[in-house]
Order: structure tokens, then C-alpha cells, then sequence
């Protein structure tokens, strides 16, 4: 399938592999497009983000198609709270972030509206949060048919406890392409807060760079697509940062 990235204000990463950068917070939102299935990585800071998502993938899609797996990459408001209006989409996330969602919808409401969310989207969004129901410790693979294939692995602790990466293999003879969430970042310096296990982060990066390898394309959780060497480097400025080798 034929998919017009750019057309819909999407950046081309593969014949059938994109991604948009959301307003106000650049938050990456990656979708792949498989012939049988789709795949949404992440799904923006509300409801209306979220809704505005699925909309947007059904037209890239085409055909009344619509997103059937939902990726979390990380338990943070500007990742999961559009999750609840993807309805009928598998959520997926690292093994723990169900329970991170669980117990951590105050916290969760608190950091949105610090960071500018209107009150009411944010408790909109968190009375319906959306827990995954496929939970990945070490990896599996998604097969979204004509040969396009999304290998979910639970890379973290870094960022957080719970850090999921999507490497994504499309047409042959392309390079691979790593969504990080925000095990890496290129628009600023990685966000270390409270939940972040900054001693693991480096070695969470090592694990990235052998997901994905020195020829794949890494697309941080905020800004541009970056190489491995750029990982490389985040990985040892943050090993420097933290004290840890």
C-alpha cells in the first residue's frame, strides 16, 4: 500500500512508516502501516489529541481502515492520555506500565496541568485512562502483514521504569526505523524526574543501539530523527551526568 505522508502534515520515515509532531510539547506520534493491520505509537496529551489521531490515521490508512495496536511507549500525560480515544485499539506497553496507570492517575492529572493542560481535558482524560492489555517483558513481534513487522521491546529501566521501543522493519533494503520515546530526546536535554532511574538509563540506551544497530533511524520522543551516533553520544553525556559508567 501507497501511503501520501506528507499530504496529511506527517513526516515520511519509510514507504509505510511515519511520524507527526504534536503541538505545544513536540511529542513524537509514529504510525505504521502494515497490509493487514496498523500500528499508533503513543497517543498525545488528550482526548481531543487523541481523537484528532485516529482521524488522521484513517485517512492516511484509507479503505475505512483504522488503527488496531495502540504502543505506550511511557507512562507520561503527553503520551497516553489521548490512549482512551482509540477505542477498539490493542494497547500495549512494557510490563508494569498497567499498574503504573492504575495508581498513578492523580499524578498523572497533576503534571499535565503544571505543564499547561486545560483541568478539564486533563480530568477528562484520566477518568477514562486506558491501561495496556499486552503487557511485553523482553520482546515481541507484531507481524502487520505485507511484510512490514514491529518488534516491541522493554528496554528500560531509563526514562522511566517501564520504557517500550518499537523497531520497525519495513521494505527491504531500508533501514530500520527505532521509535525511543523519550529514552531519547533531540529537541532538549533528556527529562530526568522523579520516576526516571537515571543509574539504568545508559545501559537502557546500550539495549537501543543493539535493537536497532548503527544503519537504523532512531525518532526520539521529542525532535528530529536523529543516527546511532547521536544515540551514542546522548548515552554517554547522560553516563557523565549521572556518575554511572
Amino acid at each position: 500500500m501507497t501511503v501520501a505522508w506528507e499530504g496529511a502534515g506527517w513526516e515520511q520515515l519509510a514507504p509505510r512508516v511515519g511520524r507527526c509532531r504534536l503541538p505545544v510539547w513536540d511529542c513524537t506520534v509514529g504510525l505504521v502501516a502494515g497490509a493487514d493491520s496498523a500500528l499508533l505509537i503513543d497517543a498525545g496529551s488528550s482526548l481531543r489529541e487523541g481523537a484528532r489521531l485516529r482521524a488522521q490515521a484513517r485517512g492516511l490508512l484509507g479503505g475505512g481502515r483504522g488503527v488496531t495496536h495502540l504502543a505506550l511507549t511511557h507512562a507520561h500525560f503527553d503520551h497516553v492520555l489521548g490512549a482512551a480515544a482509540l477505542a477498539g485499539a490493542e494497547v500495549i506497553g512494557a510490563a508494569g506500565l498497567d499498574t503504573v496507570l492504575a495508581t498513578g492517575g492523580a499524578e498523572l492529572r497533576a503534571d499535565a496541568v503544571r505543564n499547561g493542560l486545560d483541568a478539564g481535558e486533563a480530568d477528562g482524560a484520566v477518568d477514562r485512562l486506558v491501561r495496556p492489555g499486552r503487557l511485553i517483558a523482553g520482546e515481541r513481534t507484531l507481524d502487520l502483514g505485507g511484510g512490514v513487522r514491529a518488534l516491541l521491546a522493554d528496554v528500560g529501566p531509563g526514562h522511566t521504569a517501564h520504557d517500550l521501543a518499537v523497531l520497525v522493519t519495513d521494505v527491504p533494503g531500508t533501514p530500520a526505523t527505532v521509535f525511543c520515546g523519550d529514552l531519547v530526546e533531540e529537541s532538549g536535554e533528556p527529562q530526568a524526574g522523579p520516576d526516571a532511574v537515571p543509574a539504568r538509563w545508559p545501559a537502557a540506551l546500550d539495549r537501543l543501539l543493539a535493537l536497532g544497530g548503527e544503519d537504523a533511524r532512531y525518532v526520539p520522543g521529542h525532535g528530529a530523527v536523529v543516527d546511532a551516533a547521536f544515540v551514542r553520544a546522548q548515552r554517554d553525556a547522560l553516563a557523565a551526568r549521572f556518575g554511572v559508567s
